[in-house]
């Protein structure tokens, strides 16, 4: 069983940004003509150009995007999410590994607003995660540490209410944020990063196919004062067709028969 995932809402590049995107191109040596950069067929943009699309109109085709599959729909996030969100983040041991505590609706609503201003800076492009059966956000993610000329990005802050924990929604989710990394933007590096001792993320970070690099030592500092090693992992684009053949059969054990 195969899976297809629609994409949709997909942000242009400003001409502004264009033209400053030629420069940084042209600085660079980037090539021009012949085939296109990106690895399944020509992209929209070198149709109408003649040439391959320059490099910070890919980092802006990353998003704000909406990338939706059979089961979740990941949209930009919103404050009006915020009521589902507050539901489902009500349960502490989702913050137990991550940088911040959301214990109240105003620690959800400050986590809500510092995710719009780094979306607004263009730094991020943060998710609302939306089950598609009963249209509720029950979770968020994001791409974060954006690196358009390196063709590097990191997906993150990834968090998900307790009733969607070990089921379909995290697999399918990775499946729609990797497919656009890799095969809409073309990245050539996707990395992931958590608590060096969440066993639990580290399990599903694995389980994934991503290659563990190795520790940040004293990296964060948690809530509690204690100081955190980070555990880097990463997917380079010629793993990636592995990886999404790895998430598909998993999805294809988990949908309803």
């Amino acid at each position: 069983m195969r899976y297809h995932y629609r994409k949709g809402e997909a942000a242009g590049c400003a001409p502004e940004r264009f033209f400053e995107s030629i420069r940084i191109g042209a600085a660079l040596n980037y090539p021009r003509g012949g085939a296109s950069f990106y690895p399944r067929g020509p992209s929209p943009l070198s149709a109408v150009l003649g040439q391959r699309p320059p490099l910070y109109c890919l980092a802006m085709e990353l998003g704000p995007v909406v990338l939706e599959g059979p089961h979740v729909r990941l949209e930009p996030l919103d404050r009006r999410h915020a009521d589902d969100l507050a539901e489902a983040a009500s349960d502490p041991l989702i913050w137990r590994w991550l940088p911040v505590q959301v214990t109240s609706r105003e620690d959800l609503e400050r986590w809500i607003d510092e995710a719009l201003a780094a979306s607004a800076a263009g730094t991020e492009h943060p998710f609302a995660v939306v089950d598609r059966p009963t249209g509720r956000a029950i979770g968020s993610t994001r791409y974060m540490d954006i690196a358009p000329v390196h063709k590097g990005v990191e997906v993150g802050w990834t968090w998900y209410g307790r009733a969607a924990w070990g089921g379909i929604v995290n697999p399918e989710s990775k499946l729609l944020l990797l497919t656009h990394a890799f095969e809409d933007w073309g990245a050539l590096r996707l990395c992931l990063k958590t608590d060096s001792l969440n066993e639990r993320s580290r399990a599903a970070i694995t389980k994934l196919g991503a290659k563990y690099e190795g520790d940040l030592r004293n990296h964060r500092i948690r809530a509690d004062g204690s100081h955190r090693h980070s555990s880097y992992y990463s997917i380079l684009d010629t793993e990636w067709p592995a990886v999404k053949d790895g998430l598909e059969q998993r999805l294809a054990a988990l949908s309803p028969k």
